[in-house]
């Protein structure tokens, strides 16, 4: 009995965090008819419907909304402590969840994947990409790397990096428009600005120097942009300056599509963390990764390269 209802609340689970059958089939190794079985026989059991079905999408009932709330993250800690336990006892293993922005994951963190997979073989990290702020517990995350998630009794932060960002430009830009001197002089310039993704507002050029200095710069906009990608890209083809963060900075700093512009001034944003639960039990597979990966990416140097002023 207990064996047949662990595999119904499997599949609604992963029914609930994937959108569809199809996407929770592929996780668990099943066919999709065998998870829309399952969850339809949990459906009996219970007496209530716990998904809208139709042809192109899948979404929670008010009840269905109401049981994965109270049973994901529970569901989720016996998975972990049986898999400790069947593994060995404090042994990393299993699927690790983790959420990541395309640029710094794709940069910066899958390189270092190579190493943490053979020191930890049966751990394996499942990564999804996205820019915008997941809320790790109800999304089912083990793991969150980025910046400026809320805090709240439920997650852990550890911090990575603090980062700046800095203004740069491409040198065909600035062979066609001499350099700024000083930030009142942004203003005769094209800028590129970039519109928050939490707030809808475009983030203004607050600049400050080491010796305390602040100013907020004005700069004639010729595009807006919410993906701090693009936004570099766009920069590295000489539309003209922008603020960047020196996470998507860096790469094109050190090949020569971009040169820094009045490189005494820079501007702050959140430090670029870690976060996981703090739930009483962490998993080996998430201790592991969160000291492996804090580890090696100060050993890289990404730590002091996010904050150069």
């Amino acid at each position: 009995m207990f064996t047949e209802l662990s595999s119904y609340l499997d599949a609604f689970i992963a029914s609930a965090d994937e959108g569809s059958f199809s996407a929770a089939a592929r996780r668990l190794g099943l066919t999709p008819a065998a998870v829309s079985k399952s969850v339809n026989r949990l459906e009996l059991r219970l007496g209530v419907r716990l998904f809208q079905r139709s042809t192109r999408s899948l979404a929670l009932t008010t009840d269905g909304e109401r049981l994965y709330a109270q049973v994901r993250l529970p569901w989720s800690e016996i998975g972990d402590a049986l898999t400790d336990l069947s593994q060995g006892a404090g042994k990393p293993a299993g699927t690790l969840k983790v959420s990541l922005a395309h640029t710094v994951g794709r940069n910066y963190f899958v390189p270092l994947l190579g190493e943490f997979s053979r020191r930890y073989p049966d751990v394996v990290p499942d990564l999804h990409f996205d820019n915008r702020q997941v809320d790790l517990i109800a999304e089912g995350f083990d793991v969150a790397i980025g910046g400026g998630l809320e805090l709240t009794d439920a997650l852990i932060a550890r911090e990575l990096a603090q980062v700046h960002i800095v203004l740069a430009a491409s040198p065909a830009y600035l062979k066609a428009h001499p350099a700024p001197t000083q930030p009142q002089e942004l203003a005769r310039h094209r800028g590129l600005l970039r519109r928050s993704l939490a707030t809808g507002r475009l983030v203004a050029w607050t600049l400050k120097t080491a010796a305390g200095q602040e100013v907020v710069a004005n700069v004639r906009p010729v595009a807006v942009m919410d993906d701090p990608e693009a936004l570099a890209r766009a920069t590295a083809d000489g539309m003209g300056i922008a603020m960047l963060p020196m996470p998507h900075a860096c790469p094109l700093l050190a090949s020569g599509e971009l040169v820094r512009v009045l490189p005494e001034w820079y501007a702050e944003t959140r430090p670029l963390s870690i976060y996981y639960s703090s739930r009483k039990l962490v998993p080996a597979k998430v201790r592991v990764f969160v000291d492996f990966m804090i580890e090696e990416f100060r050993a890289a140097g990404h730590a002091q390269r996010f904050r150069q002023q």
